[in-house]
């Protein structure tokens, strides 16, 4: 183990003092930052502990839900205000790790956590996120796990989120708070696209922190749910997962829709192709099979994955089919 120093920060204004220090990392839960260091992949020279930050949820005069970052993961999970606006949230964090590390993880954290995959565990192969410009062997090697939408020639690993993916479907805005003081970002904007440097995984500024997470009101009185298709029925990432909420008119057409995807992406990929393809259409298998065929159109599967593009449709399909009250 690196030897690192340790504070623990009262405020966010502490936290930014602390975290911008040479090799400084926030740490939340720990359930990410410290199984890596554990494996020796990182190696901060000073962990400042945000857990004493700003947490629970809370409801503004406009009907915005507030979620302060150091909230635990089962709480929001289990938090009433969540369960009835935003049911698709709630069952994304239930379908995340176990039981002990979602009583751990923190919302700041669950965002920050790392895109990553096997090779990026294994010292003794190319990663570039691990080591920028040593290639990557996830390309040519064991790839049934990894990106089919977005990925790049230096990474093709997946974010591992099940959370970031409802949250990127509900328009939630980030609340930052850093040395250049305070901003908002959408969380669609927060997650970078791999590009020629997958080691930069967020649009974060040095020393920035995340404070609290916003939920817009929802403009319509929606259906919503998470679906996750994994190889266990726990403890394992999304091949494909879809959060969706999903408002029918009274003539049985889309009056509009948010959807987003997991397991196919370096970040959660907001489906704005078929979110704009279903938009005014008829409610049903046919139409959503064709919005879903034109969010995949631009997939590029690896040698292992391929599975993912059919896995990806049937899932959009079938989940948009169960939020219209119709058999799947």
């Amino acid at each position: 183990m690196t030897p690192f120093s340790f504070a623990r920060a009262a405020d966010p204004a502490a936290a930014v003092h602390e975290g911008v220090q040479a090799g400084a990392r926030y740490l939340g839960g720990g359930t990410n930052l410290v199984d890596l260091m554990r494996e020796g992949i990182e190696h901060p020279a000073r962990l400042v502990d945000v857990t004493a930050l700003p947490a629970g949820v809370s409801t503004g005069a406009d009907g915005a839900v507030t979620i302060g970052a150091a909230t635990k993961n089962t709480a929001l999970a289990a938090d009433p205000v969540i369960r009835a606006r935003y049911p698709l949230l709630a069952r994304a964090i239930l379908a995340g790790a176990s039981a002990q590390i979602r009583n751990m993880a923190t919302v700041g954290g669950n965002i920050l956590q790392r895109t990553r995959c096997a090779y990026f565990y294994d010292p003794a192969t190319a990663c570039n996120k691990r080591a920028p410009g040593s290639g990557c062997d996830a390309i040519g090697g064991f790839n049934r796990m990894h990106a089919i939408l977005g990925a790049s020639p230096a990474c093709v690993a997946t974010h591992p989120s099940d959370m970031c993916v409802a949250l990127a479907a509900l328009d939630a805005i980030v609340h930052l708070d850093g040395p250049a003081g305070a901003r908002r970002l959408p969380l669609t904007e927060l997650h970078r696209l791999p590009g020629d440097r997958p080691d930069l995984e967020t649009a974060l500024a040095p020393g920035e922190l995340i404070v609290a997470v916003e939920l817009p009101p929802l403009p319509f009185a929606v259906r919503s749910t998470y679906r996750k298709v994994r190889d266990r029925a726990s403890y394992a990432f999304a091949l494909v997962s879809v959060a969706a909420a999903l408002d029918l008119g009274a003539d049985g057409t889309v009056r509009n829709l948010r959807l987003a995807l997991g397991g196919v992406a370096h970040k959660p990929w907001r489906a704005r192709i078929a979110e704009a393809e279903l938009r005014g259409a008829p409610a049903d298998v046919a139409h959503f099979r064709a919005a879903a065929e034109a969010e995949l159109a631009a997939a590029a599967p690896l040698r292992d994955n391929g599975f993912k593009i059919e896995l990806a449709k049937r899932t959009i399909a079938a989940v948009l089919t169960e939020l219209t009250g119709e058999p799947a």
